[in-house]
C-alpha cells in the first residue's frame, strides 16, 4: 500500500513539475532596463573567437596571429612573437561612460571558465545616428600570420561581440520564410576555389555592417524619447584594397566586387636565386622569412532601424526559434521516457503489491527465521495427531512405519513449506552484512548527493527563468556555488553512511569526503589548463582563477562537508536495521549470468540510457556542434531528468530483488554501480558522437572532448549511483522490516 502511494505521489509530483516549467523554460527580464537617448554613446564589447571544429577559444585582442620572429643569439633560443591581427585598442575614453577601450570588464565565475574575455572595443555608436562608413585601422601581417589566419578561417571560427548585454548575431530566415531567426556571433571570412587555378582562396572580413534595432523605451524613459534595443545584427563583408577609396572606405559598401584575399605574391627574384640550377622548385611557402607584407584595412557601417514588433522583453526570443522546429521531437522523447518509466512501474508495482507482500504473508508466524534455518509448523493429521519433526527418529516398527503412509501427504506439505521460506527471507542474518571498502562507499555517497542537490538547484532556476542566457556565466557560476554550498549535505551523508558500515574514524572519512572527487576534478582541471594554456587560448583558466577555485574548495568547502559530517556521524547516529547481522556470513550459491555484476550492470543501464539518448541528442548538438546556438529547453530537459531518476529507482528495485531472491546478499555497491550504470552507455554514446557527428581537428581539442566527456560522465555516475543506492537501501529496509514486524 505505502509503495503503491508512494509511485501515485511521484507522478503526481511529476504532473506539477510539468506544469511548473511549462514547455520551455521562461525568461525572466531584467529589472533594470537600460536605455539611450539621441546620439548617445553606445559600447561595444568583443569578446573571443570559437569554433565548431575546435575546443580552443581566442580572446578578440589576443588573436594568435605571428607578426615576426626574435632569435636571441646568445641563448640559441628562438621564439615567435604574437601580435593582434586585428585592429589594436587606441585606448580612447568615453567622456560619457568613463569606459577606456582596451580594458578588460570585470567578469564573474562562470564567464572565466567558458572562456569570456570581454574588453571594450574603439568602435563608435551613437544611438540613432547612422555612418556609412567608419575607417578603423590598417594592419599588416606577413607570411606567417597569413598562414595562421587561414587556419582559423578553415576551422570556422566565430567572432562573438556584445552590445547591451545581447551578442551580436548572424540573421537567418526558416525554411518556410515565415520567421526571422539570430545565430550568435559571425564569420571571421570564407573560402573558396579559384575558377582559374582551381586552389583554394581565403577571404577576410575586413568590413562590418552593424545593425541595431531599437523601440521606444517604456514608461518615462519612453515619453523623453529614449530608446531601447532589441535586436544587434551584425553583416561581414569581404573588400579588397582596390575597391576602397583615399580614405580606406569602400567606394560601394552594397555592392562589392573583389573581396580582401589573404595572399602574398611571391617574390620571384628571390626564387629564381634560391632554386637556380634545380630541374624543381617548390610551392610557395607560406612562412617564408623574405618580409612580404600584406596590408588589411578595416571599416564598419553602422545603421539604426525602429522595430516595433518586438518588447524588450522578448528580444532574446529571436535566438531561440530555431529550436522551436524540434519541440515534436522533444515530445517524442518525453512518450519514449513515459513508455519505458511505465513497464518499469508496472514490474516493480507487481514486485511490491504481489510478489513481496505475498512472500511476506507465507512466512511462518510462529517461528520465524532463526541463524538461516526454518523451523516448519508441524500440521495436524486426521487423527488428530502432528507429523513428527524432520529430525525425530521413528522408535516403531516396520508395521508402525507402513501405518503412517497416511502422514506422508502431511510430509510434503512440511516440505513445500520449507520451499515457500526460500530466496531474499534467507538472507535476513546478512543482508545488512557491512560491504567491503565501505570507507570508500560512503564518501562516494556523500559526493553523489552534493552533486544531486547541485542538479536539482540548477534545473529548478532554470525552470523559473532565473538562470537564463542574458545571465552571462551564470549556469557555471550558481553550478560552482551550489557544489560548495552542498558540502554540509556531502558531509552528512557521508558521515551517515560510514556510521552505519560501522566505521571508526569519523575524522578520516570526512577528509576523503572533502578531497576525493573535488581533488580528482582538480587535479584534471589543472593537467589540462596546461596543455590549453600552451596554446595561447582563452579557454586556459588565469592562474588567480585556480587559486580562487582551490580557495573555495579548501577554505570553504571543507568546513561545510566536516561541519555536515560531524552532524551525521555524532548527532544523527547511524541508521537502525530491522534484522541483526549473523557473526558467519552465509555461502553464496552459484549466480546466473545477468546477475553477475558486469552483465547486470550494462543491462540495467540500457534502460535509464533509454530514456535520455533522445534529449542527450539536443544537449550534446549545442555543446559541441552548434555553439552558436543557446540551448534554453529546460522545462523538457526537467521532466526527462525527473523520469530518469524514476527510471533509475525503480530499476535498481528491481535488480536488488533479483539479487536478493538468488541468495546473494552483496548488494551495497551492485546497486550503487546498477543505478550508475547508464553512464558507460552516455560514455559510448559520446564516442559514436565524436567520430560520426564532429569534425574536431587536433590532439589538443580531442583531448578536452574526451576529457570532459569522461568528466561528464563521471559526474552522471555518481549521482544516479547515489540515487540507485539510497533507493536500494530503503526497499532491504521495508520488506525486511516488515518480516520483523510480522
Amino acid at each position: 500500500m505505502h509503495a503503491d502511494s508512494r509511485i501515485r505521489w511521484f507522478h503526481v509530483f511529476a504532473i506539477v513539475l510539468f506544469s511548473v516549467c511549462s514547455v520551455e523554460a521562461f525568461y525572466i527580464p531584467g529589472w533594470s532596463i537600460k536605455s539611450y537617448r539621441e546620439n548617445a554613446a553606445i559600447p561595444l564589447f568583443v569578446n573571443k573567437l570559437y569554433s565548431d571544429k575546435s575546443q580552443l577559444q581566442y580572446a578578440y585582442y589576443d588573436l594568435p596571429f605571428v607578426s615576426f620572429s626574435l632569435h636571441l643569439a646568445a641563448s640559441g633560443v628562438e621564439f615567435d612573437q604574437y601580435t593582434e591581427q586585428v585592429c589594436p585598442p587606441t585606448g580612447r575614453k568615453n567622456t560619457e561612460s568613463n569606459l577606456v577601450s582596451g580594458h578588460s570588464v570585470s567578469l564573474n565565475l562562470g564567464e572565466v571558465l567558458r572562456g569570456d574575455r570581454i574588453m571594450i572595443s574603439d568602435y563608435e555608436l551613437e544611438m540613432l545616428k547612422d555612418d556609412e562608413c567608419h575607417f578603423l585601422c590598417n594592419r599588416e601581417i606577413d607570411r606567417k600570420a597569413l598562414r595562421r589566419a587561414r587556419e582559423l578561417i578553415t576551422d570556422g571560427y566565430l567572432v562573438e561581440w556584445i552590445v547591451d548585454n545581447l551578442p551580436g548575431a548572424t540573421s537567418f530566415v526558416t525554411v518556410d520564410k515565415s520567421r526571422k531567426y539570430y545565430a550568435a556571433g559571425f564569420k571571421i571570412g570564407y573560402q573558396d576555389v579559384s575558377p582559374v587555378t582551381g586552389k583554394a582562396r581565403y577571404f577576410i572580413n575586413n568590413h562590418i555592417t552593424i545593425v541595431l534595432r531599437v523601440r521606444k523605451a517604456p514608461g518615462k524613459d519612453g515619453e523623453q524619447g529614449r530608446r531601447v534595443i532589441v535586436g544587434f545584427e551584425v553583416y561581414p563583408k569581404s573588400i579588397a584594397e582596390s575597391s576602397r577609396n583615399a580614405t580606406g572606405c569602400p567606394r560601394d559598401v552594397h555592392h562589392v566586387q573583389d573581396g580582401m584575399e589573404l595572399f602574398i605574391a611571391s617574390n620571384e627574384t628571390e626564387r629564381a636565386s634560391r632554386y637556380a640550377g634545380l630541374s624543381y622548385e617548390p610551392p610557395d611557402q607560406d612562412d617564408a622569412n623574405d618580409g612580404a607584407k600584406l596590408q588589411i584595412p578595416y571599416t564598419y557601417s553602422v545603421y539604426f532601424r525602429e522595430e516595433e514588433s518586438i518588447e524588450w522583453a522578448n528580444r532574446w526570443d529571436l535566438y531561440f526559434v530555431h529550436q522551436e522546429d524540434s519541440f515534436k521531437i522533444h515530445w517524442l522523447a518525453i512518450l519514449n521516457s513515459l513508455v519505458i518509466a511505465a513497464l518499469l512501474t508496472t514490474v516493480t508495482a507487481v514486485i511490491l503489491a504481489r510478489t513481496v507482500r505475498g512472500d511476506i504473508k507465507a512466512f511462518p508466524k510462529d517461528g520465524g527465521l532463526e541463524e538461516g534455518k526454518v523451523k516448519l509448523k508441524r500440521k495436524k493429521t486426521a487423527t488428530g495427531t502432528r507429523s513428527p519433526k524432520p529430525d525425530e527418529k521413528n522408535a516403531g516398527g516396520l508395521l508402525d512405519q507402513a501405518g503412517d503412509v497416511e502422514n506422508d501427504a502431511d510430509v510434503s506439505s512440511d516440505e513445500e513449506g520449507l520451499e515457500d521460506v526460500t530466496g531474499w527471507k534467507l538472507l535476513h542474518g546478512d543482508v545488512f552484512r557491512p560491504p567491503p571498502y565501505g570507507g570508500l562507499l560512503a564518501p562516494l555517497i556523500g559526493s553523489g548527493m552534493q552533486l544531486l542537490f547541485m542538479a536539482v538547484g540548477l534545473l529548478a532556476l532554470s525552470c523559473l527563468g532565473i538562470l537564463n542566457p542574458s545571465f552571462r556565466g551564470g549556469f557555471a557560476s550558481v553550478g560552482i556555488g551550489l557544489f560548495v554550498f552542498a558540502g554540509l549535505f556531502s558531509g552528512y551523508f557521508s558521515g551517515r553512511v560510514y556510521k552505519t558500515f560501522g566505521g571508526q574514524n569519523w575524522r578520516k572519512n570526512t577528509l576523503m569526503t572533502a578531497i576525493l572527487f573535488p581533488g580528482l576534478l582538480f587535479t584534471l582541471v589543472f593537467i589540462l589548463n596546461l596543455f590549453v594554456w600552451a596554446q595561447a587560448s582563452s579557454t586556459a583558466l588565469p592562474f588567480g582563477t585556480l587559486v580562487g577555485l582551490a580557495a573555495l574548495w579548501l577554505f570553504i568547502q571543507l568546513p561545510l562537508v566536516y561541519a555536515g559530517s560531524w552532524l551525521g556521524y555524532m548527532r544523527t547516529g547511524p541508521w537502525e536495521h530491522p534484522t541483526k547481522t549473523n557473526v558467519i556470513p552465509r555461502q553464496i550459491p552459484n549466480q546466473s549470468w545477468y546477475i553477475k555484476s558486469t552483465q547486470g550492470i550494462l543491462l540495467a543501464g540500457l534502460l535509464p540510457f533509454a530514456v535520455i539518448f533522445i534529449e542527450l541528442m539536443f544537449v550534446f548538438k549545442s555543446l559541441w556542434q552548434d555553439k552558436s546556438s543557446f540551448f534554453y529547453v529546460f522545462g523538457f530537459l526537467a521532466i526527462v531528468s525527473t523520469i530518469l531518476i524514476l527510471t533509475v529507482i525503480e530499476v535498481t528495485i528491481v535488480t536488488t530483488y533479483i539479487q536478493l531472491c538468488s541468495e546473494n546478499y552483496h548488494w551495497w555497491w551492485h546497486s550503487f554501480f546498477v543505478g550508475g550504470g547508464s553512464a558507460a552507455w552516455v560514455f559510448l554514446y559520446c564516442l559514436w558522437y565524436y567520430f560520426t557527428k564532429l569534425h574536431i581537428e587536433g590532439f589538443v581539442s580531442s583531448m578536452l572532448f574526451f576529457s570532459y566527456s569522461f568528466l561528464a560522465c563521471a559526474v552522471y555516475g555518481l549521482l544516479t549511483g547515489t540515487v540507485g543506492f539510497l533507493t536500494a537501501y530503503a526497499f532491504v529496509r521495508r520488506i525486511y522490516g516488515a518480516i520483523k514486524a510480522d
